[in-house]
Protein backbone atom coordinates (compact mmCIF):
# COMPACT_ATOMS: atom_id res chain seq x y z
CA UNK A 1 0.00 0.00 0.00
CA UNK A 2 2.95 2.44 0.59
CA UNK A 3 4.40 1.87 -3.43
CA UNK A 4 4.15 5.63 -4.76
CA UNK A 5 1.80 4.34 -7.25
CA UNK A 6 -0.88 3.25 -4.71
CA UNK A 7 -2.67 6.32 -4.37
CA UNK A 8 -2.72 6.51 -8.44
CA UNK A 9 -4.74 3.48 -8.68
CA UNK A 10 -7.16 4.67 -5.96
CA UNK A 11 -7.80 7.95 -7.70
CA UNK A 12 -8.61 5.53 -10.89
CA UNK A 13 -10.83 2.96 -9.06
CA UNK A 14 -12.63 4.23 -6.32
CA UNK A 15 -14.34 1.30 -5.13
CA UNK A 16 -11.30 -1.22 -4.68
CA UNK A 17 -12.89 -3.76 -2.23
CA UNK A 18 -10.48 -5.51 0.51
CA UNK A 19 -9.65 -8.69 -1.95
CA UNK A 20 -8.74 -6.33 -4.60
CA UNK A 21 -6.20 -4.68 -2.91
CA UNK A 22 -4.35 -7.50 -1.36
CA UNK A 23 -4.56 -8.15 -5.27
CA UNK A 24 -3.04 -5.07 -6.11
CA UNK A 25 -0.44 -5.63 -3.29
CA UNK A 26 0.68 -8.78 -4.85
CA UNK A 27 0.51 -7.34 -8.06
CA UNK A 28 2.71 -4.61 -6.89
CA UNK A 29 5.04 -7.05 -5.27
CA UNK A 30 5.79 -9.42 -8.26
CA UNK A 31 6.10 -5.40 -10.55
CA UNK A 32 8.63 -4.74 -7.86
CA UNK A 33 10.74 -7.73 -7.71
CA UNK A 34 11.15 -7.07 -11.55
CA UNK A 35 13.50 -3.94 -10.40
CA UNK A 36 14.73 -5.05 -7.60
CA UNK A 37 17.47 -7.82 -6.71
CA UNK A 38 15.53 -10.70 -6.01
CA UNK A 39 16.96 -11.89 -2.70
CA UNK A 40 17.19 -7.98 -1.00
CA UNK A 41 13.19 -7.86 -2.26
CA UNK A 42 12.32 -11.17 -0.85
CA UNK A 43 14.38 -10.82 2.25
CA UNK A 44 12.62 -7.76 3.13
CA UNK A 45 9.36 -8.64 1.99
CA UNK A 46 9.11 -12.09 2.90
CA UNK A 47 5.51 -13.60 4.26
CA UNK A 48 4.04 -10.26 3.45
CA UNK A 49 1.74 -11.17 0.64
CA UNK A 50 -1.11 -13.79 0.72
CA UNK A 51 -2.25 -15.08 -3.03
CA UNK A 52 -5.36 -13.76 -3.78
CA UNK A 53 -8.06 -14.52 -5.51
CA UNK A 54 -8.69 -13.05 -9.43
CA UNK A 55 -10.70 -10.20 -9.26
CA UNK A 56 -11.54 -8.91 -12.54
CA UNK A 57 -11.41 -4.52 -12.96
CA UNK A 58 -12.79 -2.76 -15.88
CA UNK A 59 -10.05 -0.23 -16.01
CA UNK A 60 -7.94 -0.12 -18.81
CA UNK A 61 -5.09 1.51 -17.41
CA UNK A 62 -4.75 -0.07 -14.30
CA UNK A 63 -4.77 -3.35 -16.51
CA UNK A 64 -2.38 -2.77 -19.16
CA UNK A 65 0.35 -1.46 -16.09
CA UNK A 66 0.43 -5.15 -14.84
CA UNK A 67 0.31 -6.90 -17.85
CA UNK A 68 3.15 -5.19 -19.61
CA UNK A 69 6.61 -7.16 -20.11
CA UNK A 70 9.32 -7.05 -17.78
CA UNK A 71 10.96 -3.47 -17.78
CA UNK A 72 14.36 -1.97 -16.67
CA UNK A 73 12.44 1.34 -15.29
CA UNK A 74 15.84 2.94 -14.28
CA UNK A 75 16.79 6.84 -14.95
CA UNK A 76 19.42 7.45 -17.88
CA UNK A 77 21.80 8.66 -15.30
CA UNK A 78 22.30 4.89 -13.94
CA UNK A 79 23.98 4.34 -10.92
CA UNK A 80 26.21 1.34 -10.32
CA UNK A 81 23.76 -0.53 -8.22
CA UNK A 82 21.05 0.10 -10.71
CA UNK A 83 23.58 -1.35 -13.42
CA UNK A 84 23.86 -4.49 -11.32
CA UNK A 85 19.78 -5.46 -10.95
CA UNK A 86 19.82 -4.58 -14.23
CA UNK A 87 21.00 -8.22 -14.37
CA UNK A 88 18.25 -9.50 -11.92
CA UNK A 89 15.28 -7.69 -14.31
CA UNK A 90 17.21 -10.36 -17.28
CA UNK A 91 16.97 -12.87 -14.44
CA UNK A 92 13.33 -12.30 -13.71
CA UNK A 93 12.54 -12.69 -17.51
CA UNK A 94 13.68 -16.01 -17.26
CA UNK A 95 11.89 -17.43 -14.36
CA UNK A 96 8.86 -16.78 -16.37
CA UNK A 97 10.26 -19.30 -18.99
CA UNK A 98 8.88 -17.14 -21.42
CA UNK A 99 11.11 -16.76 -24.72
CA UNK A 100 9.69 -13.98 -26.02
CA UNK A 101 10.00 -12.30 -22.19
CA UNK A 102 13.13 -12.70 -22.33
CA UNK A 103 13.84 -11.63 -26.04
CA UNK A 104 12.44 -8.35 -25.38
CA UNK A 105 14.78 -7.46 -22.68
CA UNK A 106 17.03 -7.12 -25.42
CA UNK A 107 18.07 -3.68 -28.05
CA UNK A 108 16.68 -3.66 -31.55
CA UNK A 109 20.29 -4.42 -32.93
CA UNK A 110 21.58 -7.38 -30.27
CA UNK A 111 24.15 -9.64 -30.62
CA UNK A 112 24.10 -12.56 -28.02
CA UNK A 113 27.28 -15.41 -27.52
CA UNK A 114 25.12 -17.74 -25.83
CA UNK A 115 27.22 -20.33 -23.43
CA UNK A 116 26.05 -23.36 -24.84
CA UNK A 117 25.66 -22.48 -28.60
CA UNK A 118 28.28 -21.57 -31.37
CA UNK A 119 25.43 -19.29 -33.31
CA UNK A 120 25.68 -15.40 -32.91
CA UNK A 121 22.18 -14.58 -31.93
CA UNK A 122 21.87 -10.85 -33.52
CA UNK A 123 17.99 -10.00 -34.25
CA UNK A 124 14.85 -11.07 -32.15
CA UNK A 125 14.08 -14.13 -34.09
CA UNK A 126 17.04 -15.76 -32.67
CA UNK A 127 17.37 -15.15 -29.28
CA UNK A 128 13.61 -16.55 -29.40
CA UNK A 129 14.72 -19.95 -30.86
CA UNK A 130 17.63 -19.54 -28.38
CA UNK A 131 15.85 -18.98 -25.41
CA UNK A 132 13.04 -21.62 -26.72
CA UNK A 133 15.91 -24.05 -25.48
CA UNK A 134 17.53 -22.99 -22.57
CA UNK A 135 14.25 -22.07 -20.86
CA UNK A 136 13.48 -25.80 -20.43
CA UNK A 137 16.63 -26.38 -18.46
CA UNK A 138 14.70 -23.64 -15.75
CA UNK A 139 17.63 -21.85 -15.46
CA UNK A 140 17.84 -19.06 -12.37
CA UNK A 141 21.16 -17.32 -12.22
CA UNK A 142 23.49 -15.38 -9.19
CA UNK A 143 26.60 -13.07 -10.07
CA UNK A 144 29.41 -14.03 -7.75
CA UNK A 145 31.57 -11.27 -8.69
CA UNK A 146 31.51 -8.78 -11.67
CA UNK A 147 32.74 -5.18 -12.64
CA UNK A 148 30.77 -2.11 -13.35
CA UNK A 149 31.43 0.75 -16.32
CA UNK A 150 29.21 3.60 -16.91
CA UNK A 151 29.52 5.98 -19.94
CA UNK A 152 26.46 8.88 -21.38
CA UNK A 153 23.72 5.92 -22.38
CA UNK A 154 25.57 2.98 -22.16
CA UNK A 155 27.31 1.05 -19.07
CA UNK A 156 28.52 -2.53 -18.76
CA UNK A 157 29.06 -5.66 -16.35
CA UNK A 158 31.04 -8.29 -16.68
CA UNK A 159 32.24 -10.80 -14.39
CA UNK A 160 31.74 -14.30 -13.38
CA UNK A 161 27.97 -15.77 -12.69
CA UNK A 162 26.18 -19.12 -11.51
CA UNK A 163 23.21 -20.74 -12.73
CA UNK A 164 21.39 -22.99 -11.08
CA UNK A 165 19.51 -25.71 -13.91
CA UNK A 166 15.99 -26.12 -11.89
CA UNK A 167 14.97 -29.29 -14.59
CA UNK A 168 17.77 -30.82 -13.61
CA UNK A 169 19.28 -29.39 -10.14
CA UNK A 170 22.81 -28.58 -12.31
CA UNK A 171 24.56 -25.74 -11.34
CA UNK A 172 26.82 -24.29 -14.24
CA UNK A 173 29.17 -21.48 -13.74
CA UNK A 174 30.25 -19.23 -16.83
CA UNK A 175 31.87 -15.78 -17.29
CA UNK A 176 29.51 -12.69 -18.75
CA UNK A 177 29.64 -9.14 -20.60
CA UNK A 178 26.76 -7.51 -20.51
CA UNK A 179 26.69 -4.25 -22.46
CA UNK A 180 23.74 -2.06 -22.01
CA UNK A 181 21.73 0.63 -24.43
CA UNK A 182 19.35 3.25 -23.41
CA UNK A 183 16.54 2.72 -25.77
CA UNK A 184 12.97 3.76 -25.70
CA UNK A 185 13.23 5.38 -22.41
CA UNK A 186 14.51 2.10 -20.89
CA UNK A 187 17.62 -0.41 -20.81
CA UNK A 188 18.30 -3.02 -22.84
CA UNK A 189 21.04 -5.56 -23.55
CA UNK A 190 22.66 -4.66 -26.45
CA UNK A 191 25.53 -7.32 -25.90
CA UNK A 192 25.78 -10.18 -23.91
CA UNK A 193 28.51 -12.62 -24.22
CA UNK A 194 28.34 -16.19 -21.64
CA UNK A 195 31.35 -18.16 -22.16
CA UNK A 196 32.09 -21.28 -19.87
CA UNK A 197 34.85 -21.39 -17.15
CA UNK A 198 38.33 -22.12 -19.13
CA UNK A 199 39.80 -23.56 -16.60
CA UNK A 200 37.13 -25.34 -15.50
CA UNK A 201 36.08 -28.92 -16.68
CA UNK A 202 35.57 -29.15 -20.36
CA UNK A 203 32.64 -31.47 -20.33
CA UNK A 204 30.29 -33.08 -18.01
CA UNK A 205 31.52 -35.99 -16.46
CA UNK A 206 29.29 -39.24 -14.78
CA UNK A 207 30.49 -41.70 -12.52
CA UNK A 208 29.62 -45.16 -13.11
CA UNK A 209 27.08 -46.68 -11.12
CA UNK A 210 25.52 -43.15 -12.25
CA UNK A 211 25.88 -44.39 -16.14
CA UNK A 212 23.98 -47.85 -15.22
CA UNK A 213 21.45 -45.88 -13.60
CA UNK A 214 20.27 -44.23 -17.00
CA UNK A 215 19.02 -47.22 -18.42
CA UNK A 216 16.53 -46.90 -15.62
CA UNK A 217 15.55 -43.67 -16.81
CA UNK A 218 14.95 -45.68 -20.39
CA UNK A 219 13.09 -48.65 -18.65
CA UNK A 220 11.02 -46.29 -17.10
CA UNK A 221 10.04 -44.64 -20.12
CA UNK A 222 9.18 -48.45 -21.55
CA UNK A 223 6.32 -48.24 -18.50
CA UNK A 224 4.35 -45.27 -19.79
CA UNK A 225 3.65 -47.14 -23.09
CA UNK A 226 3.87 -44.05 -24.67
CA UNK A 227 6.45 -44.15 -27.89
CA UNK A 228 6.55 -40.66 -27.56
CA UNK A 229 8.10 -40.70 -24.11
CA UNK A 230 10.87 -43.14 -25.47
CA UNK A 231 11.41 -41.61 -28.36
CA UNK A 232 12.97 -38.02 -26.31
CA UNK A 233 15.45 -40.38 -24.22
CA UNK A 234 17.57 -40.31 -27.44
CA UNK A 235 19.65 -37.84 -28.73
CA UNK A 236 18.86 -35.36 -31.62
CA UNK A 237 20.92 -37.15 -33.67
CA UNK A 238 20.47 -40.70 -31.58
CA UNK A 239 20.77 -43.86 -33.74
CA UNK A 240 18.74 -47.28 -32.69
CA UNK A 241 19.25 -50.94 -33.99
CA UNK A 242 16.29 -52.49 -32.52
CA UNK A 243 16.04 -55.94 -31.95
CA UNK A 244 13.35 -57.47 -33.93
CA UNK A 245 13.56 -54.85 -36.67
CA UNK A 246 16.17 -54.94 -39.59
CA UNK A 247 15.49 -51.28 -40.34
CA UNK A 248 18.07 -48.57 -38.37
CA UNK A 249 16.15 -46.02 -36.78
CA UNK A 250 18.23 -42.73 -37.09
CA UNK A 251 15.93 -39.76 -36.61
CA UNK A 252 12.82 -39.13 -33.84
CA UNK A 253 10.18 -40.42 -36.28
CA UNK A 254 11.49 -43.69 -36.63
CA UNK A 255 12.49 -44.13 -33.54
CA UNK A 256 8.95 -43.35 -32.24
CA UNK A 257 7.45 -45.54 -35.22
CA UNK A 258 9.75 -48.81 -33.47
CA UNK A 259 8.30 -48.21 -30.32
CA UNK A 260 4.87 -47.86 -31.59
CA UNK A 261 4.87 -51.10 -31.95
CA UNK A 262 7.40 -52.49 -29.40
CA UNK A 263 5.37 -51.27 -26.77
CA UNK A 264 2.41 -53.11 -27.62
CA UNK A 265 4.41 -56.02 -25.69
CA UNK A 266 4.08 -53.99 -22.43
CA UNK A 267 8.22 -54.60 -21.72
CA UNK A 268 10.14 -54.34 -18.97
CA UNK A 269 13.99 -54.61 -19.02
CA UNK A 270 16.59 -55.85 -16.54
CA UNK A 271 19.95 -55.68 -16.73
CA UNK A 272 21.22 -59.18 -16.05
CA UNK A 273 25.45 -57.76 -17.18
CA UNK A 274 26.68 -54.42 -17.37
CA UNK A 275 29.94 -52.71 -18.40
CA UNK A 276 30.49 -49.19 -18.29
CA UNK A 277 33.47 -46.79 -19.45
CA UNK A 278 32.91 -42.84 -18.67
CA UNK A 279 34.41 -39.35 -20.38
CA UNK A 280 33.71 -35.67 -20.60
CA UNK A 281 30.07 -35.56 -22.02
CA UNK A 282 29.60 -39.30 -22.91
CA UNK A 283 29.18 -42.99 -20.99
CA UNK A 284 28.46 -46.26 -22.40
CA UNK A 285 27.02 -49.23 -20.56
CA UNK A 286 26.99 -52.47 -22.89
CA UNK A 287 26.36 -56.26 -21.27
CA UNK A 288 22.93 -58.32 -21.38
CA UNK A 289 19.66 -57.81 -20.35
CA UNK A 290 16.34 -59.48 -19.73
CA UNK A 291 12.77 -58.52 -20.93
CA UNK A 292 9.86 -59.61 -19.76
CA UNK A 293 6.70 -58.86 -22.05
CA UNK A 294 3.54 -58.04 -19.95
CA UNK A 295 1.17 -58.75 -22.68
CA UNK A 296 2.34 -62.45 -22.95
CA UNK A 297 4.20 -62.84 -20.19
CA UNK A 298 7.20 -64.54 -22.49
CA UNK A 299 10.91 -63.80 -21.25
CA UNK A 300 13.86 -62.30 -23.72
CA UNK A 301 17.35 -62.08 -23.01
CA UNK A 302 19.28 -60.13 -25.51
CA UNK A 303 22.88 -57.96 -25.56
CA UNK A 304 22.79 -54.56 -25.07
CA UNK A 305 25.13 -51.23 -26.41
CA UNK A 306 24.11 -47.89 -24.93
CA UNK A 307 25.94 -44.64 -25.68
CA UNK A 308 24.93 -41.74 -24.12
CA UNK A 309 25.70 -38.17 -24.73
CA UNK A 310 25.06 -35.31 -22.48
CA UNK A 311 22.76 -33.33 -24.64
CA UNK A 312 20.86 -29.88 -23.84
CA UNK A 313 21.50 -29.71 -19.82
CA UNK A 314 20.86 -34.11 -19.66
CA UNK A 315 22.04 -37.36 -20.52
CA UNK A 316 20.49 -38.88 -23.66
CA UNK A 317 20.96 -42.15 -26.08
CA UNK A 318 23.19 -41.72 -28.93
CA UNK A 319 23.10 -45.14 -29.92
CA UNK A 320 21.37 -48.21 -28.91
CA UNK A 321 22.29 -51.31 -30.11
CA UNK A 322 20.40 -54.20 -29.68
CA UNK A 323 20.74 -58.22 -30.52
CA UNK A 324 19.32 -61.84 -30.14
CA UNK A 325 21.94 -63.74 -27.87
CA UNK A 326 23.55 -65.41 -30.83
CA UNK A 327 23.98 -68.85 -29.20
CA UNK A 328 20.48 -68.93 -27.64
CA UNK A 329 17.69 -70.40 -30.11
CA UNK A 330 16.58 -68.21 -33.11
CA UNK A 331 12.66 -67.78 -33.06
CA UNK A 332 9.96 -68.72 -30.75
CA UNK A 333 9.65 -72.33 -30.33
CA UNK A 334 6.27 -74.20 -29.01
CA UNK A 335 5.57 -78.46 -28.36
CA UNK A 336 3.55 -80.51 -30.04
CA UNK A 337 0.44 -80.07 -27.35
CA UNK A 338 0.78 -76.02 -27.33
CA UNK A 339 0.49 -76.29 -31.22
CA UNK A 340 -2.70 -78.93 -31.10
CA UNK A 341 -4.14 -76.69 -28.47
CA UNK A 342 -3.97 -73.53 -30.89
CA UNK A 343 -7.04 -75.09 -32.68
CA UNK A 344 -9.43 -74.50 -29.07
CA UNK A 345 -8.36 -70.72 -29.44
CA UNK A 346 -9.93 -70.46 -33.35
CA UNK A 347 -13.02 -72.66 -31.97
CA UNK A 348 -13.60 -70.59 -29.43
CA UNK A 349 -14.12 -67.69 -31.43
CA UNK A 350 -16.59 -69.44 -33.89
CA UNK A 351 -18.65 -69.49 -30.45
CA UNK A 352 -18.50 -65.94 -29.76
CA UNK A 353 -20.46 -66.10 -33.17
CA UNK A 354 -17.97 -62.68 -33.77
CA UNK A 355 -16.70 -62.12 -37.29
CA UNK A 356 -14.37 -59.89 -36.15
CA UNK A 357 -13.37 -62.39 -33.49
CA UNK A 358 -12.17 -65.25 -35.80
CA UNK A 359 -10.95 -63.12 -38.24
CA UNK A 360 -8.48 -61.70 -35.74
CA UNK A 361 -7.36 -65.09 -35.18
CA UNK A 362 -5.44 -64.81 -38.56
CA UNK A 363 -2.23 -63.67 -39.60
CA UNK A 364 -1.55 -60.32 -41.40
CA UNK A 365 -1.03 -62.48 -44.88
CA UNK A 366 -3.12 -65.40 -43.99
CA UNK A 367 -5.13 -67.49 -46.16
CA UNK A 368 -8.05 -69.73 -45.97
CA UNK A 369 -9.30 -71.77 -48.39
CA UNK A 370 -12.98 -72.95 -46.78
CA UNK A 371 -14.79 -75.79 -47.09
CA UNK A 372 -17.95 -74.59 -48.75
CA UNK A 373 -16.57 -71.68 -51.04
CA UNK A 374 -14.60 -71.59 -54.07
CA UNK A 375 -13.25 -68.17 -53.57
CA UNK A 376 -9.58 -68.14 -51.31
CA UNK A 377 -9.81 -65.41 -48.91
CA UNK A 378 -6.29 -63.86 -48.69
CA UNK A 379 -7.26 -60.73 -46.62
CA UNK A 380 -8.79 -59.57 -43.19
CA UNK A 381 -12.22 -58.62 -44.97
CA UNK A 382 -12.14 -61.76 -47.07
CA UNK A 383 -12.07 -63.72 -44.09
CA UNK A 384 -14.24 -61.78 -42.43
CA UNK A 385 -17.03 -61.92 -44.92
CA UNK A 386 -16.94 -66.28 -45.11
CA UNK A 387 -17.76 -66.30 -41.60
CA UNK A 388 -20.47 -63.76 -41.68
CA UNK A 389 -22.31 -66.46 -43.47
CA UNK A 390 -20.53 -69.38 -41.82
CA UNK A 391 -21.31 -68.25 -38.31
CA UNK A 392 -25.27 -68.40 -39.14
CA UNK A 393 -24.74 -71.99 -38.87
CA UNK A 394 -23.39 -71.90 -34.90
CA UNK A 395 -20.32 -74.24 -35.97
CA UNK A 396 -18.48 -75.78 -33.22
CA UNK A 397 -15.66 -78.06 -33.77
CA UNK A 398 -13.45 -81.06 -32.16
CA UNK A 399 -10.71 -82.56 -33.44
CA UNK A 400 -10.35 -86.25 -34.33
CA UNK A 401 -7.17 -86.81 -36.12
CA UNK A 402 -3.89 -84.58 -35.57
CA UNK A 403 -0.21 -84.83 -37.00
CA UNK A 404 1.91 -82.21 -35.75
CA UNK A 405 5.19 -80.70 -37.16
CA UNK A 406 6.75 -77.77 -34.78
CA UNK A 407 10.12 -75.26 -36.06
CA UNK A 408 10.87 -71.56 -34.24
CA UNK A 409 7.98 -69.01 -34.78
CA UNK A 410 6.13 -71.82 -36.60
CA UNK A 411 4.18 -75.20 -36.68
CA UNK A 412 1.58 -77.26 -38.55
CA UNK A 413 -1.38 -79.16 -37.37
CA UNK A 414 -3.17 -81.28 -40.02
CA UNK A 415 -5.70 -84.45 -39.58
CA UNK A 416 -9.83 -84.29 -39.33
CA UNK A 417 -12.37 -82.61 -37.26
CA UNK A 418 -16.12 -82.42 -37.29
CA UNK A 419 -18.56 -80.00 -36.64
CA UNK A 420 -21.84 -80.09 -34.92
CA UNK A 421 -23.76 -77.09 -36.17
CA UNK A 422 -26.08 -75.25 -34.00
CA UNK A 423 -28.39 -74.26 -35.92
CA UNK A 424 -29.61 -77.31 -37.37
CA UNK A 425 -27.95 -80.35 -35.32
CA UNK A 426 -26.15 -81.38 -38.51
CA UNK A 427 -22.51 -82.55 -38.70
CA UNK A 428 -20.05 -82.45 -40.79
CA UNK A 429 -16.59 -84.04 -41.09
CA UNK A 430 -13.74 -82.52 -43.29
CA UNK A 431 -9.82 -82.32 -43.48
CA UNK A 432 -7.93 -79.58 -42.17
CA UNK A 433 -4.20 -78.04 -42.28
CA UNK A 434 -3.42 -74.95 -40.11
CA UNK A 435 -0.36 -73.68 -40.51
CA UNK A 436 0.51 -70.96 -37.31
CA UNK A 437 3.73 -67.95 -37.03
CA UNK A 438 4.10 -66.40 -34.44
CA UNK A 439 3.47 -62.78 -34.82
CA UNK A 440 3.37 -59.84 -32.68
CA UNK A 441 3.55 -62.00 -29.21
CA UNK A 442 1.41 -64.48 -30.39
CA UNK A 443 0.39 -67.62 -32.62
CA UNK A 444 -1.70 -66.66 -35.64
CA UNK A 445 -3.35 -68.81 -38.10
CA UNK A 446 -1.42 -67.67 -41.41
CA UNK A 447 -3.00 -70.79 -43.62
CA UNK A 448 -6.15 -72.89 -43.37
CA UNK A 449 -7.51 -75.09 -45.72
CA UNK A 450 -10.70 -77.35 -44.92
CA UNK A 451 -11.97 -79.77 -47.03
CA UNK A 452 -15.05 -82.26 -47.27
CA UNK A 453 -13.95 -86.05 -46.97
CA UNK A 454 -13.28 -87.09 -50.46
CA UNK A 455 -14.61 -90.66 -50.14
CA UNK A 456 -17.86 -89.67 -48.14
CA UNK A 457 -20.99 -89.69 -50.45
CA UNK A 458 -21.37 -86.56 -52.35
CA UNK A 459 -24.59 -85.74 -50.87
CA UNK A 460 -27.26 -86.34 -48.39
CA UNK A 461 -28.87 -90.30 -48.61
CA UNK A 462 -32.46 -91.46 -48.12
CA UNK A 463 -33.98 -94.75 -48.17
CA UNK A 464 -37.27 -95.57 -49.87
CA UNK A 465 -39.12 -95.63 -46.52
CA UNK A 466 -37.87 -92.56 -45.33
CA UNK A 467 -38.42 -90.91 -48.81
CA UNK A 468 -42.35 -92.29 -48.77
CA UNK A 469 -42.65 -91.03 -45.11
CA UNK A 470 -42.34 -87.64 -46.12
CA UNK A 471 -45.77 -87.48 -47.82
CA UNK A 472 -46.83 -87.32 -44.53
CA UNK A 473 -44.94 -84.21 -42.84
CA UNK A 474 -46.99 -82.70 -45.99
CA UNK A 475 -50.17 -84.08 -45.17
CA UNK A 476 -49.81 -83.12 -41.19
CA UNK A 477 -48.98 -79.64 -42.35
CA UNK A 478 -52.26 -79.63 -44.43
CA UNK A 479 -53.43 -80.84 -41.09
CA UNK A 480 -52.85 -77.63 -39.57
Amino acid sequence: VNHPLHSQFQKELPSITTTTTIQINNMLFRRASSTLAPKVFKAANAGRFAPAASTTVGNRSFMNFFSSSIKADFPEDISEDQVRKLFYVWNDALATLDPKQVADRYSSDPILLPTVSDEPRTDYAGLEDYFTNFLQLKPQGEIIDGKIKIGPGWCKDAGIYEFTMGASGDKVKARYSYVYVYEDGEWKIAHHHSSVMPEASKGQTISEPEAKELFHLWNDALATLDPDTVAKRYAKNGVLLPTVSDTPRTDYDGIHDYFTNFLKMKPQGEIVESYTMTGENWCKDVGIYDFTMGATGDQVRARYSFVYVFEDGEWKIAHHHSSKMPEAPAGKTITDEECRSLFYLWNDALATLDPDQVAKRYSKNGVLLPTVSDEARSDYDGIHSYFVDFLAKKPQGEILESYVTTGEDWCKDVGIYDFTMGATGDQVRARYSFVYVFEDGEWKIAHHHSSKMPEAPAGKTITDEECRSLFYLWNDALAT
